[in-house]
């Protein structure tokens, strides 16, 4: 577990720095929102070809995880990442917008084989029950990846380093510690689940799966896109006209979020502690991570306590919800999806600060979504289960295709005097997603219900 959190923590470092290239990708090129969702939609469309390449070779009973072991396998997602983030460098120096996203593409490839090993491998080296438990914390540690991502990714592209050299030194570090991090897995022991039968090639057979499928596109689709867009959010006149370097504060909380609800989620799903000091521990280090969180945005940007003090009444909620669902990971998923919905439509009529808070808190609120959803979906599918996985790691398509998509909805309401004027507006495309989230939490993940249901 030490090992496999350490690549999740890479991976989500690394996948959240595409919200901070985003803008300025957007200032240096003269992009409009959609074409600066290409960056999205090229990192997050590798996941959907390298996983039907995937896909296809496990129904020729060539399986490359069965072959390669979860090891190797992770270690050679680890080296195509770090040629993703080499690319950087040319791209910088042709000073062309499609050198970027080929970069982009190369190192999403990299990442869907590390999502395809990993996150089964925490799902099934346990009891069943502790599965969802176990994914969380491996996804929290994914989340302080996110966390520090705009921390460190904000100074270095728009304080250290100015121009091109703002892509090209921090990519090219971020290079040389991925090759690190495969040469010490390789220098590390692990132990490989036991050899399988080969897969059945039926994983479509199984109704969970496949609204779980559904269900993945529509949760990455919306994170990313809100994470992508949070910085323009908070730069509106109606919001709080922020500049971007300002406003990383918020998106550094919002993926900040997204840690704290997983570590919480992983005491509130897990068998180890008896239920009634679950609430206790889980208020002590709801506190514990909001100071954490306010030490290092303080240290990096200056924040003073009271500008971020208002994600206390929002972690108080977490838990609240966290203690109406109980150790049952379809419940939490559901009412965690019903109450992003009422923040989202927070956001989009309000203005002002609230409007803010209200999209910055969905980060603690996707939290547990990633995990409940993949192991409620690939729950009972035994020997299908690899397989399984590279259906559910191929529709983080979503990531790709619906930031894009309400990146057009932006552009579509926008008009002539005020290009910003479609912003808020886009973020009712999230609200449906997440309607489709809260019925499979609650009804859709069941085992016994026919695939169209």
């Amino acid at each position: 577990m030490v090992v496999l959190t350490t690549l999740f923590f890479m991976w989500g470092f690394m996948t959240v720095m595409n919200d901070v290239l985003i803008p300025h990708l957007k200032a240096v090129f003269t992009l409009s929102y959609a074409q600066s969702m290409l960056v999205q939609f090229a990192f997050f469309g590798a996941y959907f070809v390298g996983s039907v390449a995937y896909f296809a070779l496990s129904l020729r009973g060539s399986d490359p995880i069965r072959r390669l072991g979860y090891k190797r396998a992770s270690i050679a997602g680890l080296l195509l990442s770090a040629l993703g983030a080499v690319l950087f460098v040319p791209a910088t120096y042709v000073h062309v917008y499609g050198a970027y996203l080929a970069a982009l593409f190369v190192l999403g490839l990299g990442f869907t084989l590390l999502q395809i090993a990993a996150n089964p491998f925490v799902a099934i080296i346990g009891e069943p029950e502790g599965a969802s438990g176990r994914l969380n914390l491996a996804q929290a540690f994914n989340s302080l990846g996110t966390t520090l991502a705009p921390i460190v990714g904000g100074a270095l592209i728009f304080r250290l380093f100015a121009g091109d050299a703002a892509v090209r030194w921090p990519y090219l570090a971020f290079a040389g510690l991925l090759v690190l991090q495969a040469a010490w897995l390789w220098l590390t022991r692990l132990p490989e689940p036991p050899p399988s039968k080969a897969a059945t090639g039926r994983a479509w057979e199984h109704p969970q799966l496949v609204r779980g499928m559904v269900a993945i596109f529509c949760y990455v689709g919306v994170e990313v896109a809100i994470g992508s867009l949070l910085i323009s959010f908070a730069g509106l006149p109606r919001v709080m006209g922020l500049t971007a370097d300002d406003a990383k504060v918020y998106l550094s909380l919002y993926w900040g979020g997204a840690m704290i609800g997983r570590f919480l989620g992983a005491i509130s799903l897990g068998r180890q502690m008896p239920a009634r000091w679950r609430t206790v521990v889980m208020v002590g280090l709801g506190l514990v991570l909001f100071w954490l969180l306010f030490v290092l945005n303080r240290l990096e940007s200056g924040v003073a306590l009271d500008q971020v003090n208002t994600l206390l009444l929002f972690i108080g909620l977490n838990i609240f919800v966290f203690h109406l669902a109980g150790p049952n990971a379809g419940r939490a998923l559901g009412l965690f999806a019903l109450v992003t919905m009422g923040l989202l439509v927070a956001a989009v009529s309000g203005g002002g600060p609230w409007a803010l808070w209200a999209l910055t808190a969905i980060g603690l609120f996707n939290s547990i979504m990633w995990s409940n959803t993949f192991t409620l979906a690939i729950d009972g599918l035994g020997e299908d289960t690899a397989q399984g996985s590279s259906l559910l790691v191929m529709m983080i398509v979503g990531g790709a295709l619906l930031p894009y998509l309400q990146g057009l909805l932006a552009d579509s309401w926008a008009t002539p005097e005020d290009p910003d004027a479609g912003l808020q507006q886009s973020f009712l495309l999230p609200v449906v997603c997440y309607a489709y989230l809260a019925w499979y939490g609650l009804r859709g993940s069941r085992h016994n219900r026919t695939v169209d249901a």
